[in-house]
């Protein structure tokens, strides 16, 4: 492990969640049909988000690694987040909101990394985020490889449940970018689990606290690419409707 070392309990529990979940995404990617998991046809849709994470809980590893095994690179990332904390740490912010969670009678060095650590988290996801717009918009994502299927790429998405597919498409568009430019800002659930772990001590193991700041930056930010990727297929179902249109009008002309 790169944090610390902490309980063995904890150390486990880690290593058992990413193998369940390394295990999952390789069964899903082996099936012939999917199943749960969305735009599997359409990289790099899930690379981005999964590139973020890695990222995030390397660069946060290295940084709380540093309290026992300093190094030269743990304090060039800690810098890197200290600047980062400088440019989103201002008023009603996500990143001062967190900063604000962290109970007065803790420990500086603990105060010092929940900052740093949502700095860092809350960056990469919006520079996440942009990389991914960029992509749809420049680069025309999904259809610059090929065909865009829907059924295989939007496996939980039912386009026959009634109503517009198009409208259907749009909506839930709207409720994931929404949810997800909200969703940073709803903390009393965060406020609640942080409180009950520095009572309890258990933030003392610093892998806790690396995955729910980085799940508190980056489910949001997932949801917002979500939204902008089904937008896009909308956009796509859009433009090929009205070149069947047209070809169906050019027929009815010629006869």
């Amino acid at each position: 492990m790169l944090t610390s070392p902490g309980a063995p309990d904890s150390s486990q529990i880690v290593i058992l969640l990413a193998f369940v979940a390394g295990l999952l995404v390789f069964v899903e990617y082996n099936a012939a049909s999917p199943s749960i998991l969305e735009f599997r046809f359409a990289a790099p849709y899930n690379r981005i988000k999964f590139s973020g994470v890695a990222i995030s809980v390397v660069m946060l590893s290295v940084i709380a690694r540093n309290v026992s095994d300093p190094s030269s690179l743990a304090v060039l990332l800690a810098d890197v987040g200290a600047a980062m904390r400088s440019i989103l740490d201002f008023p009603y912010s996500p990143v001062r909101l967190v900063i604000l969670l962290t109970p007065p009678n803790s420990a500086p060095a603990i105060a010092e990394f929940v900052g740093i650590a949502a700095a860092l988290c809350y960056g990469i996801s919006l520079l996440m985020v942009a990389i991914f717009v960029l992509i749809v918009r420049v680069l025309g994502w999904p259809v610059r490889r090929g065909a865009f299927n829907v059924w295989m790429n939007l496996p939980l998405f039912d386009p026959t449940g009634g109503g517009d597919v198009v409208q259907k498409l749009n909506r839930e568009a709207g409720i994931n970018i929404s949810l997800g430019f909200v969703l940073p800002f709803l903390t009393p659930v965060l406020v609640s689990v942080l409180s009950w772990l520095f009572e309890t001590g258990a933030v003392l193991d610093a892998k806790t606290l690396i995955w729910i700041i980085c799940a508190w930056a980056f489910l949001p930010a997932g949801l917002v690419m979500r939204g902008v990727a089904m937008h896009r297929v909308a956009e796509l179902i859009i433009a090929k409707r009205r070149r069947v249109y047209a070809k169906a009008q050019d027929a009815l002309q010629a006869i």
